[in-house]
């Protein structure tokens, strides 16, 4: 079966043409092609992502990066659609009748997100259905980094344990198979992804925050810089297994307003290493009661070096533990992710046989 996803959830237009086998016992996945179109220069000067401005780089992002998808995967030639030539729509597109009946399926991310940035992807992915007479399948983005690993081709052994960090989300997922899964805890306050940019923000760093400060906490690592005082690690003793890091957030905020000529480097190491020590023992916590199979890391965070060099020590703990972390261009927003859990749906219930009005949420649990 071959799949297009469409990712517009927050500030990265991606687009990804999969090739998907097998069912849930044999699942194999190759990607044919995929782009990916980052926001990030745009909104640096905002210090976070401006969903108006973000809608309206989709909407004008959406089709040349199709169409660079559809050349990567050699569905479309350069003779019949040289790279200088530009369309003003996707109806001017597909008038030039590409030959696009490979295609058996669109999955499109419809949640959670910023339902402005959604709502491009669903309206274009819904056209594009249209147009091709292909079935679409609504897709949540979250599932979609749990079911990133998949592209190593390893099978899962289930149960398994999913920590989920990003800039919107930081949640333990207890899944017993990929359709069924439980939130065992999740953050109270800011996410982790949130609180790197907030504390960048206090340390005069640029938007993206997380691998500003992952930058200065490694060079003073390296250099053996620390700070005179230890940040507090919010909830890292409570017996249930949910976060929190606006204490946290707090805490370098009073800090930097009584040291003003505070280092830099200190702050961000400790700042990270208090970051990383609660999910690290948070995720420890849940191993130990839960015993599971397999550990699967996803969201943008886990992009952070040293997070994924102590996820890695957890199997020093844990030597029957399989731990799965995507690939580096896996763990922030993509379309190939989607693509993925849109072949997960169909094998779940077989939706996307029938086109049906799809809707937004961008408070979509995951499920």
């Amino acid at each position: 079966m071959i799949i297009l996803g469409i990712e517009t959830s927050c500030d990265e237009t991606a687009v990804s043409i999969i090739e998907a086998k097998g069912g849930l016992e044999d699942l194999h996945f190759k990607v044919l092609g995929s782009s990916v179109n980052s926001q990030i220069e745009l909104h640096r000067e905002y210090g976070g992502v401006f969903p108006t401005l973000a809608k309206r780089e989709h909407i004008k992002n959406l089709l040349p990066v199709l169409i660079e998808s559809f050349r990567k995967a050699n569905l479309i030639s350069d003779s019949q659609f040289p790279i200088s030539k530009k369309f003003s729509s996707l109806e001017e597109f597909l008038n030039e009748k590409p030959q696009l009946d490979v295609i058996d399926l669109i999955a499109v991310t419809v949640g959670p997100g910023l339902e402005p940035a959604l709502w491009t992807g669903i309206n274009f992915a819904e056209e594009l259905g249209e147009r091709l007479n292909k079935p679409v399948i609504p897709t949540n983005h979250m599932n979609g980094h749990l079911a990133s690993v998949l592209l190593s081709n390893k099978k899962i052994v289930f149960p398994a344990i999913g920590l989920l960090v990003s800039g919107g989300h930081t949640e333990l997922i207890l899944i017993k198979n990929w359709f069924e899964k439980e939130k065992i805890g999740e953050t109270q306050d800011d996410a982790v992804g949130e609180a790197f940019d907030k504390v960048a923000r206090m340390l005069g760093l640029p938007y993206p925050g997380g691998p500003e400060i992952s930058k200065l906490a490694e060079e003073a690592r390296e250099k053996n810089i620390k700070l005179e005082k230890e940040f507090p690690r919010p909830m890292i003793h409570s017996k249930d297994f949910n976060f929190s890091f606006s204490g946290l957030k707090t805490a370098v905020l009073y800090y930097l307003k009584n040291k003003t000529d505070a280092n830099k480097l200190a702050v961000a190491r400790e700042f990270e290493d208090a970051v990383i020590e609660t999910l690290i023992t948070k995720t420890n916590k849940a191993i130990a009661q839960y015993s599971p199979k397999t550990l699967i890391v996803g969201g943008g965070v886990i992009a952070n070096k040293f997070l994924r060099e102590n996820i890695t020590k957890l199997k020093d703990k844990y030597p029957n533990l399989e731990i799965m972390i995507p690939e580096k261009n896996l763990t922030t927003d993509n379309a190939t992710m989607i693509t993925i859990a849109g072949y997960l749906e169909y094998l779940k219930s077989g939706v996307g046989k029938e086109n049906r009005k799809l809707k937004a949420c961008g408070n979509l649990k995951i499920n």
